[in-house]
């Protein structure tokens, strides 16, 4: 029988959207209705598992996923004995620390001896020891926010991107404890033949977000300006460079790096560079 890929994903929410993006553009393919817990891909050896985001790590560790798509702070938090595969750099956000609004904030020390609700015991555990302070936790599923309201805590410790579900609640954050990003994880145990298929996965994987932190650039220059655009366009190994029809004219294509695009087009413009055209790469193989 054929080796296949179980790759469990969270099954619905923004990570959830980011992940079958990623794996579409990886070029695996699969049907998944909107009640579907169970896909099958059509085009790789890959069955995916729709979870809840905090069963997948103890899924990935007990062998039932060889592979799951998760928040980092999932991961830390289940503390399961699974493997780092690779970090994806999508879903970003931070676990902080929130108090009411009208409360001052002096620092960290604000926390002894309060009452802190949240659902991420252990990570807030790590952070209040090594501060040196001693709080109550109470663990506490959803809802986090209201619990300083209704009188349960007097802080809060959860998941936040933009910080506005806490200002709807009237507290404000104080203490950021946590950075997290989507990270594929594995299972330690897996067979040879599964190896083999997550290093093709991993591959694809690289391939497109090495893609997308670069664009392709072509651009018509002349011959004399030809040595000074080179030396602004390393690219990959070296710029290509293809005589025009037109005499003493050169075409010359490369690779730029997005968060240095706008400073290198600007140089490339006072070399002699005309007609820049730059282009969105879909996948690159490094």
């Amino acid at each position: 029988m054929k080796d296949i890929l179980r790759i469990a994903i969270q099954k619905s929410g923004r990570l959830s959207e980011q992940s079958i993006k990623l794996i579409n553009e990886c070029g695996i393919h699969f049907n998944n209705g909107k009640s579907r817990l169970k896909a099958v891909s059509y085009n790789f050896p890959a069955e995916f598992l729709f979870l809840r985001d905090d069963d997948i790590p103890g899924y990935v560790e007990d062998g039932i996923a060889d592979l799951g798509i998760v928040g980092e702070n999932e991961m830390v938090e289940k503390d399961k004995d699974i493997l780092l595969v690779k970090r994806l750099g999508f879903s970003k956000c931070r676990l902080s620390l929130a108090i009411p609004r009208d409360k001052e904030y002096p620092g960290p020390h604000y926390f002894e001896g309060k009452n802190i609700a949240t659902s991420y015991t252990r990570i807030l555990n790590q952070f209040l020891e090594k501060q040196q302070l001693s709080a109550q936790i109470h663990e506490i599923s959803g809802s986090v926010e209201i619990a300083p309201s209704i009188g349960l805590a007097d802080a809060v410790c959860d998941i936040v991107s933009s910080g506005s579900t806490l200002l709807s609640n009237g507290l404000k954050e104080v203490e950021t404890i946590f950075r997290s990003e989507a990270v594929l994880i594995g299972n330690k145990a897996a067979s040879e033949q599964k190896k083999s298929l997550i290093d093709q996965l991993v591959f694809r994987i690289n391939s497109v977000q090495a893609g997308q932190g670069n664009k392709y650039i072509l651009l018509n220059a002349p011959e004399e300006s030809i040595d000074a655009i080179v030396d602004l366009l390393p690219g990959m190994r070296s710029p290509t460079v293809v005589p025009l029809a037109t005499k003493g004219w050169h075409s010359i294509h490369s690779v730029v790096q997005e968060d240095q695009f706008w400073e290198v087009i600007e140089k490339l413009r006072e070399a002699g560079a005309e007609g820049i055209l730059v282009v969105p790469i879909e996948k690159m193989i490094v």
